[in-house]
């Protein structure tokens, strides 16, 4: 059995997971133990291990390529791996991090005790946000997905980053129409359905997180 040691709230951990829902490889889900180690990481069938990422987002491409997930085209290709890069590079850390990582912040380990959220780190992370939205409901209105016509690796990164973001109730999308429509169809599909099941210990989500409409 396939096994993604991970963290649930995790932009990374939830980016694999629909990666491995859209290839629709069965994969045990276990918890890390130590919030700090390298994560996620992925063992396969055959016990070949991938840590982190990109190491995973390779092995799945190059050993479970039925279901691609980037473009065959090299210019959509290219562009599809460059929002890729921006989500999980710019974004992550003007945002999620800011936000969701404060947000969720609490005891794993003995040396790790529990704070409360910086509010000044917070409240910079809203405003990034905000300044962020706009353009990406641009995009998603334009292309249908996020980097053309069918779905890649960038509306995967993008959705985990949103649904981590929804969890805790920081999006107003009745601002960003078209946005929250591309974001509707992302939670329709199957590979979705594991993320909306998540539940933070102690810090349930907003009652419209786990509706396919809202």
């Amino acid at each position: 059995m396939r096994r993604l040691i991970h963290l649930i709230m995790s932009p990374s951990s939830r980016l694999v997971r629909l990666a491995l829902g859209e290839k629709r490889l069965a994969c045990e889900l276990t918890a890390a133990e130590d919030p700090l180690a390298h994560l996620p990481v992925f063992v396969d069938e055959d016990g070949t291990t991938a840590v982190g990422l990109w190491a995973i987002v390779d092995h799945l491409e190059s050993e479970h390529p039925d279901v691609p997930l980037v473009p065959a085209d090299a210019p959509a290709r290219g562009d599809a791996l460059r929002l890729l890069d921006w989500i999980m590079g710019n974004f992550h850390e003007q945002v999620t991090k800011r936000v969701v990582f404060e947000k969720a912040s609490q005891a794993h380990t003995g040396s790790v005790t529990r704070r409360p959220p910086n509010m000044d780190t917070v409240r910079a992370g809203r405003d990034a946000l905000k300044a962020t939205l706009q353009r990406l409901s641009n995009i998603a209105d334009t292309r249908g997905f996020i980097a053309g016509r069918d779905i890649s690796l960038a509306d995967l990164a993008l959705a985990a980053h949103l649904s981590a973001l929804d969890y805790y109730g920081e999006i107003a999308w009745a601002e960003f129409p078209q946005l929250a429509d591309w974001y509707v169809r992302m939670k329709s599909r199957p590979s979705f359905r594991s993320l909306l099941g998540d539940r933070v210990p102690g810090q349930p989500p907003v009652p419209h997180y786990s509706e396919l409409d809202f």
